[in-house]
């Protein structure tokens, strides 16, 4: 508590001094907030330790489920900020997410008996890992409704592929990585006949009813999973839960949860106690322990038996081989943790105030030796609980999931029904700190805590229900992230962050450095493939082809204008429009949607993208940019015009502005004196080391882009003068000016981008 009130105590001086020194703005005090808003020193330091001044950034990244939402979170720790959403499993309208073509083809990938499921329930995100470290390059997520698996790629945050599990019904255990991202793990939930459209009645659950485990290759160079190389364990039916590979001592193993382990089947209905009865009625349920390289190996030596063209090995064979084991753990566990060394499993059982703590090289002499207490009804040697145990600790009631500090043997666990995290030692099996959370804790997390190096500093419980903690907004209330300082011997609570999209059932984290995501594409880019669009072109190149009643548009997009401006089909045309975005400034997206047909696209600087649709009613279309990009956004526009089957033009010509010689001579000189600052800052730019800043090289790249443009255009706005055609005169020169902001506006963030960070003169 000293050392507590003297932090506050400094941090108070600290903030009162800085108030004295800008009292001429500010009559308020320190002390008169705090009294105003009903603050306290400790709520001080809390804010205090959570705040990211402007300009700044957070140390790490954390990726959330989106739960129901189907999609995935990401913001910023310890500042909380939401940073983006990531379309996954949902069509999301912002990034264009199933309303372009490219996105579509994604998104069909999770088409299940060839329809479209359009929502999911993410549940467990996991990054991709190098020697047992998260490496910032992937991202994976499951689906439990439906089950699949996505791959987002984190050089751009955008989901690239998603693969449907062919055996099985559910899931909820995926997705967790080997240590050097092999397999992405994802365990069945939901026992069921592993054939597709299969039916047995309920009566045969015993024995036509199955689990299963899924290993799926995943290629790094590619950036996909290859279901061709994939393979699944066929296992009892027990309901398979959360998953974890093994690392270090333990790598080539995997430990799988599961709970109605009694293999019961309810039904009120029939007079029979219902699910939650009989499938929590013995004391313990079975851990699953995978030799998951032997099982690669088999697989590959062509011991698996095809089922729906999948390759799985069947229980019998990997009893046979000796990859596959069971050990009694508390019941109804959620959850297996292997600890950073990768020598121990940590398993909590939510009807047990117990966390019991395995010892894998115990597990390995028991296997070794053929010390087993008897088989599962399916032949699976087990081995005995006391006989692969390292300690149990009570921690208190509820206890779910666990999580790893930077410090040697210190984890974390929630506690769902006590509301509370315990922090504690596995490893000389004693509790070190409660903390009570707000409220049903269910996941927790720290920074990289599931990894072979976990950074500490911070920890997250993902809590169910938040009651009280914020403004109320209906029945329908968010869950609440609840940021909590683990740096210090007591565990501190410091921020409460409302999740306002789906249930986020797990979030992972990964130091901020350790993400490099690209700031633009090579012009031209699918960015879901990460190849040449072949719909792309450059400036000039633009053009409509119709052949019969397909009509095909390539189409560019630049500040501040669409090209080309008019579309022009007839009705029942079925028409494709492909977007490049030209620019090279970072963070100059542009969006695009034709008015009433569905469809949009974001298009980010060098990304093409396409959309498509029938011209079924004929009539006037408006289309324009939807993302607001430029001082002249709102004229970023055109028209497609869907005209009647044979309709012929007129002779009637576009009307006519009434422009005089005064304001042709008015944006001549407008253009001369924008000409003058262009000059100014290109001065500046070219006289301070700006190519040591790559940033600012891609808008010094773009700047003359955009000046480029304006060639030719001062011959023929002074043709038009000539002639007195002041309309014409003035609107190319206009244009000229139009090339100009666009230019000048790039260069003023250039120069002001390398002011702000150090520049040097050139000699």
């Amino acid at each position: 508590m000293k050392q507590f009130n003297k932090q506050a105590a400094s941090l108070l001086i600290a903030a009162g001094m800085g108030l004295a020194a800008t009292a001429g703005w500010s009559a308020e005090s320190l002390q008169d907030v705090m009294k105003r808003r009903g603050l306290s020193q400790q709520d001080l330091l809390a804010a205090s330790k959570t705040y990211v001044p402007t300009g700044k950034r957070d140390d790490f990244v954390a990726f959330s489920s989106g739960g129901q939402s189907g999609q995935v979170i990401v913001y910023g720790i310890p500042s909380m900020r939401i940073l983006k959403y990531i379309g996954v499993f949902t069509p999301e309208p912002w990034q264009g997410y199933g309303f372009d073509e490219e996105s579509k083809k994604v998104l069909a990938g999770g088409r299940i008996d060839g329809k479209d499921i359009t929502w999911g329930d993410t549940h467990h995100p996991g990054f991709s890992e190098t020697n047992g470290e998260a490496d910032g390059q992937f991202l994976f997520i499951n689906d439990k409704a439906n089950p699949r698996l996505a791959v987002i790629d984190l050089r751009d945050f955008e989901t690239k592929q998603i693969v449907v599990n062919p055996i099985m019904k559910s899931e909820h255990g995926g997705a967790f990585v080997t240590p050097n991202t092999e397999y992405i793990i994802e365990a069945v939930q939901y026992a069921a006949p592993l054939e597709n459209k299969k039916f047995y009645p309920l009566e045969e659950f015993n024995e036509k009813y199955r689990g299963a485990i899924t290993y799926w290759k995943f290629d790094r160079k590619e950036g996909l999973i290859k279901p061709e190389q994939s393979f699944s364990l066929e296992l009892p039916p027990y309901s398979q839960d959360l998953s974890d590979a093994g690392k270090g001592p333990s790598d080539g193993w995997s430990f799988t949860n599961s709970f109605c382990s009694e293999r019961y089947v309810g039904g009120i209905e029939k007079g029979r106690p219902p699910y939650e009865a009989g499938c929590s009625a013995k004391d313990t349920d079975y851990l699953h322990v995978i030799n998951w390289k032997k099982a690669a190996e088999l697989v590959a030596q062509g011991k698996a038996k095809k089922i729906n063209g999948h390759n799985v090995l069947m229980m019998e064979t990997a009893i046979k081989e000796g990859i596959l084991f069971l050990i009694p753990e508390p019941k109804s566990p959620h959850g297996v943790d292997v600890t950073p060394d990768g020598k121990l499993l940590v398993v909590a059982g939510k009807l047990d105030t117990h966390v019991s703590v395995y010892s894998f090289e115990k597990i390995m002499a028991a296997i070794k030796a053929g010390k087993f207490e008897g088989k599962d009804p399916y032949g699976i040697p087990v081995i005995g609980m006391k006989d692969a145990l390292h300690t149990q600790v009570s921690l208190g009631l509820g206890p779910l999931h666990t999580q790893f500090d930077s410090k040697p043997c210190v984890a974390y666990t929630s506690l769902y029904v006590d509301s509370q995290v315990a922090k504690w030692n596995y490893c000389e099996g004693k509790v070190l700190d409660k903390l009570s959370v707000h409220y049903n804790i269910g996941h927790l997390m720290t920074m990289e805590g599931d990894t072979m190096k976990p950074k500490g500093r911070y920890l997250v419980a993902l809590n169910k229900l938040s009651i009280d903690r914020f403004n109320p907004v209906g029945p329908l209330q968010p869950q609440n992230h609840q940021l909590i300082d683990i740096s210090d011997d007591k565990m501190q609570l410091i921020y409460d962050m409302p999740i306002p999209l789906g249930e986020p059932h797990y979030v992972v984290a990964i130091e901020a450095a350790k993400l490099k995501p690209a700031v633009r594409y090579k012009v031209g880019t699918n960015s879901r493939t990460d190849k040449p669009h072949p719909g792309a072109v450059r400036a000039g190149e633009e053009k409509t082809i119709k052949k019969g009643n397909k009509v095909e548009v390539f189409a560019t997009l630049i500040r501040s204008h669409i090209t080309p401006e008019t579309i022009e089909v007839e009705v029942g045309d079925e028409v494709t429009i492909n977007l490049t975005n030209l620019e090279r400034a970072q963070d100059e997206t542009h969006g695009f949607t034709v008015s009433t047909y569905n469809v949009h696209a974001s298009v980010e600087p060098g990304k093409t993208a396409s959309v498509k649709f029938k011209a079924d009613k004929e009539g006037v279309y408006p289309y324009y940019c939807t993302e607001f990009c430029s001082a002249l956004h709102l004229e970023m526009q055109g028209y497609l015009l869907v005209k009647p089957k044979g309709w012929k033009a007129g002779t009637k010509t576009l009307a006519k502005g009434n422009y005089t010689e005064a304001d042709y001579k008015a944006t001549v000189k407008k253009v001369v004196d924008t000409q003058a600052i262009i000059d100014s800052v290109v001065a500046y730019i070219t006289s301070v080391n700006y190519k040591d800043f790559p940033d600012v090289v891609a808008m010094v790249e773009d700047a003359f882009d955009q000046l480029g443009k304006t060639k030719g255009l001062k011959e023929k706005h002074e043709g038009f003068a000539a002639k007195k055609d002041w309309e014409n005169a003035n609107l190319w020169a206009e244009q000229i000016w139009q090339y100009q902001v666009k230019t000048a506006d790039l260069g003023l963030r250039a120069k002001t981008y390398l002011e702000q960070n150090g520049a040097k003169k050139v000699k």
